[in-house]
């Protein structure tokens, strides 16, 4: 029986016009520390609405991790000597907007905002970790503690009421499509 299972890639392994491994893990730090950048916003616009509310506390908790996670990834950048995304202004309006207009919607649909992007970063965390080398244990390390943040902040969205926001499905499936978006870009731009 042959085994047809294929070997894991690596941040190492590539073909022409791929990205070197240094240029693969620069654009990981920098669409990291924009997607950390840009939930900072979506929770800051949500509070902006939600503040006051018994909403707040969650929101609160969930943006404390989120700045924590941007504090490492600030570091990270720095300390590479990678660039932000170029885009971090649009992230800064986008992020507030999409925050505040979740939160309009009601608590619910905020708490479906939470749910959407979690799923996407989740995805997206484990196909970084899994891409990076034992040269890079320490970084996979900081995204699997972060990608665990991400599952525990979907859980907790969906605890407090995610799927009861109006059109459930059709607000989660726009904001996973703008999120995949969102990452596309920052990894380029």
């Amino acid at each position: 029986m042959t085994n047809t299972k294929q070997p894991k890639k690596t941040a190492g392994d590539s073909l022409p016009g791929d990205p070197n491994a240094r240029d693969l893990v620069a654009q990981m730090v920098r669409v990291d520390q924009a997607g950390e950048y840009g939930a900072k916003r979506i929770y800051e616009g949500q509070l902006a609405v939600l503040s006051g509310t018994d909403a707040e506390p969650v929101l609160r908790e969930m943006l404390d991790q989120e700045l924590g996670h941007l504090d490492r990834f600030n570091q990270e950048l720095a300390d590479r000597h990678i660039r932000p995304t170029a885009l971090q202004p649009l992230w800064h309006i986008a992020g507030f907007a999409l925050g505040a207009s979740t939160a309009l919607l009601g608590r619910d649909a905020a708490m479906a905002c939470t749910v959407a992007i979690e799923e996407v970063i989740d995805e997206h965390y484990a196909v970084q970790a899994a891409a990076l080398g034992d040269d890079e244990t320490e970084l996979r390390d900081t995204i699997e503690e972060f990608r665990a943040d991400e599952q525990h902040h979907r859980e907790v969205g969906l605890a407090e009421g995610a799927e009861n926001a109006p059109a459930y499905p059709l607000l989660t499936g726009a904001i996973k499509t703008g999120s995949r978006l969102a990452i596309w870009l920052s990894t380029r731009f």
